[in-house]
């Protein structure tokens, strides 16, 4: 019987889960990423199917512990869009008493937007630093690079502290620049995918491992 909560739910699923990582590790080629960074790429690479992932996804130091230390302390996930939220796994979130929240359709935060003449996600993580979910929290993007930006500023502004920033935002207009501007931060951990490509499903895939990692720490505790 299955009892790890992070893998697929039947054996026929966990198989072909298992195959296909058997998959990407004989395929990737050479890396230089540490066991657990791999863990990470691995899936990201797996839920893309593109190889270029071993290479573009880029850690600060401590990224990876920084992120399950704060998973298995049930800090909350802040994402920049629902699909995102959508796409984590209820059971394994619920495992760790980790709830995922996105604001960007909130009345609210529309309203504020077009006063502002912003954008929606930005307001948006502007709520969430109200609500208190920034401090300590995981901030998740994979679709809006203002999103990012954003978060980047009251980090190097307003002095705030997420546990990790996840910074995938995908596209032509400021996503590589976002990245860019996220790399350079010293403040806060964070974990990047380099130039244009990014997306909410490569977002859910490094969560995911950050959940699988944090079970297997929990395991060994």
């Amino acid at each position: 019987m299955n009892n790890v909560i992070t893998e697929q739910l039947t054996a026929a699923g966990r198989q072909i889960e298992h195959d296909s990582f058997a998959i990407v590790d004989a395929e990737a080629g050479p890396h230089h990423y540490t066991a657990e960074q791999w863990q990470v790429v691995r899936r990201i690479i797996h839920a893309s199917a593109d190889f270029e992932f071993n290479g573009l996804t880029r850690f600060s130091e401590q990224a990876v512990s920084a992120g399950v230390q704060a998973l298995l302390r049930g800090a909350p996930i802040v994402a920049d869009v629902e699909m995102i939220c959508v796409g984590l796994s209820g059971p394994r979130l619920q495992h760790f008493g980790v709830v995922a929240r996105q604001f960007i359709a909130d009345s609210d935060v529309i309203d504020q937007a077009r006063q502002a003449g912003s954008t929606r996600a930005l307001q948006a993580m502007r709520k969430a630093r109200s609500l208190g979910l920034l401090d300590g929290g995981i901030v998740a993007v994979g679709n809006a690079p203002t999103a990012l930006l954003e978060v980047v500023r009251m980090i190097e502004h307003d002095h705030l502290q997420p546990a990790l920033v996840i910074g995938m935002p995908v596209g032509f207009v400021s996503a590589a620049e976002s990245k860019l501007t996220l790399s350079r931060v010293q403040q806060v951990p964070w974990l990047l995918i380099e130039g244009r490509k990014g997306g909410s499903t490569l977002v859910v895939a490094a969560l995911h491992a950050l959940l699988a990692l944090a079970e297997a720490r929990q395991a060994s505790a």
